[in-house]
């Protein structure tokens, strides 16, 4: 599988991302697992594949659902991902016992929050050693997909960030700041992001974008064109930021960096991504995958009524 051309605007499957009961899914082609990554990992070897794949996914997950019905779709994702990988899949609120790669017991619950999952469905990828080498957290369209599994089984991790090989195999747009989607509620420049010293009144996020870019546009036109979600995003401190671009920045603990090398250090990968900090400057948490209107809702209740101090994951938030 090359990784080549460019992402296209049919890229964005529409998802139906309201509360609704679609249940638990997987492919039977996943692996029949007993629950130990550890004799799973020695089946990756014995069969030859690249690596161990841990999926995590919940009932009632419409982004679970569109990685079923649009992505594994694709005959070459699925051929690519059964001959390089051994895929075992596990309920992120299970109460099934399992046992990790370093052979602590642990329910399935407890080894999502270990991982600090946010988001399903999230792939955990594993060389044939059992270290962890990447994460993709969140659905993802069939091109990033794709390009992920390339990544992970070619190795490219061990000479490059998922970020730079994105960038290296479909070079993003370097477009001025005019081509990036305003909005009233972003705050204008210059970026004094600096919590680290006085602490800010209201929780700060982050929006990393970049020019010409169609994930960007729909969620200006969908999420952000509800009322709802504008209500609360007023209550938060709010800074868009070309990823890609030479932009001074303080960060919220107080270093003065680019947009890009900020982007640079974070690993950002895709666009848009939305960063979230408390008033003290601590990161929260990131979304970056696709994100839709009742996801974002959520997301951003969640940051406004600090169910993050209870909470060890969003996820686990949502389902209290």
């Amino acid at each position: 599988m090359a990784l080549s051309g460019s992402v296209c605007a049919d890229d964005q499957p529409p998802i139906d991302d309201r509360p609704r009961l679609i249940g638990l899914q997987a492919p039977d082609w996943f692996h029949l697992s007993f629950l130990d990554l550890g004799e799973d990992l020695q089946t990756a070897r014995d069969e030859g594949k690249r690596g161990l794949v841990v999926y995590l996914g919940m009932d009632d997950c419409p982004y679970c659902e569109a990685l079923f019905q649009v992505n594994f779709q694709q005959p070459d994702i699925v051929e690519y991902t059964r001959r390089h990988f051994l895929v075992v899949a596990l309920d992120v609120l299970g109460s099934r016992t399992m046992t990790t790669l370093e052979g602590r017991s642990l329910t399935e619950r407890e080894f999502a929050i270990r991982q600090r999952l946010n988001f399903t469905p999230s792939f955990l990828f594993h060389d044939l050693e059992g270290e962890p080498v990447f994460i993709l957290r969140g659905y993802h369209s069939p091109y990033r997909f794709r390009a992920a599994l390339e990544y992970v089984a070619d190795a490219h991790y061990q000479r490059e960030s998922f970020r730079d090989y994105l960038a290296r195999a479909d070079p993003p747009p370097r477009f001025d700041p005019d081509d990036l989607n305003h909005r009233d509620f972003f705050r204008p420049p210059p970026h004094g992001l600096d919590r680290s010293q006085v602490a800010a009144e209201r929780p700060l996020v982050v929006f990393f974008e970049q020019g010409e870019c169609h994930a960007c546009d729909v969620l200006h036109t969908e999420p952000l064109g509800d009322p709802e979600v504008l209500d609360l995003l007023s209550l938060f401190d709010v800074v868009q930021l070309d990823m890609w671009s030479d932009t001074p920045v303080v960060t919220p603990d107080g270093r003065r960096l680019t947009a890009r090398q900020w982007a640079e250090e974070m690993d950002l990968f895709y666009a848009p991504t939305l960063v979230f900090f408390d008033e003290l400057g601590e990161e929260i948490l990131r979304v970056d995958s696709v994100i839709r209107l009742h996801r974002l809702q959520a997301v951003l209740e969640y940051v406004l009524t600090r169910g993050y101090e209870e909470y060890p994951s969003f996820q686990r938030w949502r389902t209290r």
